[in-house]
């Protein structure tokens, strides 16, 4: 007899899976959340004896390897998690006809542009991450028809490591910070990221697209309001990416738009403020339990 679950996570203790399980457990969807320990996705032979006997309607990829520097040292890593992986799944996605969804970057683009980018722009990563998740999109791609690729940019969430948490790490060790003001995106909210991610996959319109919060922003830019909104009292300075002592490239301006998957589930994504209110929000219940 086999065991039915509507959905599998993979990567379920990152901040993405966090929500997912959590928007799931609301919503009384039922699923499996694995993370290393339960499964280890770069081997074929474990995910096809993890899924047999088991029935999904959904594989949902939440995994990656997310160290941007660290993958200039170790590209084997990097292109096993975020491009080797996501085709094993979606290889036995395809198998037991499941719907396949997983996680692309802002990064597989250059910055040259200076304009949000659309699905049809054509990427140039200048990193091994970049390249990495670029490899990962036309593997999924090739393997399978019933996928979505969705890219994010400059994830944030309550249940991992992320640019705000360090923000308000360092911010108890100094009275001034120092934030780079020229690389422009937009931060994105998990918890968004993982809602709308559900609304667009029910649509069933296969393919590419990006979902990122709204308007646009500086790394200084979301620190400032970050910290303005805790009430930190030190001062936050601009500085620029070549004043740090980074291994891999990033773009200067790597905005998606997403206006394809707004049209796709005929909702407007919220402003990454707002997603940052909600998430400090988040953040002051939790840490007052501390």
């Amino acid at each position: 007899m086999k065991d039915f679950a509507q959905v599998l996570i993979a990567g379920a203790k990152g901040q993405l899976g966090f929500e997912f399980q959590k928007l799931f457990s609301q919503k009384g969807i039922t699923f499996v959340a694995t993370d290393i320990d339960e499964l280890d996705i770069t081997s074929e032979t474990a995910i096809s004896h993890f899924i047999k006997n088991k029935c999904f309607e959904y594989i949902i990829n939440c995994a990656a390897y997310n160290d941007v520097d660290g993958a200039e040292k170790d590209a084997h890593s990097c292109y096993l998690l975020n491009s080797i992986a996501p085709q094993l799944l979606a290889s036995c996605a395809k198998k037991i006809d499941a719907i396949f969804v997983t996680y692309s970057t802002d990064f597989v683009f250059d910055g040259r542009k200076n304009s949000p980018y659309t699905e049809d722009d054509v990427p140039n990563p200048l990193s091994v991450y970049g390249k990495s998740k670029l490899e990962g999109e036309k593997r999924v791609f090739e393997t399978y028809q019933k996928a979505f690729v969705i890219r994010t940019s400059w994830l944030f969430g309550i249940g991992g490591k992320n640019f705000n948490a360090q923000v308000l790490e360092w911010s108890k060790k100094t009275n001034e910070l120092k934030i780079v003001d020229d690389q422009i995106s937009v931060p994105t909210y998990a918890k968004d990221l993982a809602l709308f991610s559900w609304l667009l996959v029910q649509t069933k319109k296969y393919g590419l697209y990006h979902i990122s919060n709204g308007g646009e922003a500086s790394k200084f830019d979301q620190a400032k309001y970050l910290l303005e909104k805790v009430g930190w009292n030190g001062k936050v300075l601009p500085a620029k990416t070549h004043e740090f002592n980074v291994a891999a490239k990033r773009p200067s301006y790597s905005k998606l738009n997403s206006t394809k998957c707004e049209q796709a589930v005929g909702q407007k994504i919220p402003h990454w403020q707002s997603g940052i209110d909600r998430w400090v929000d988040e953040w002051k219940k939790i840490n007052s339990k501390a």
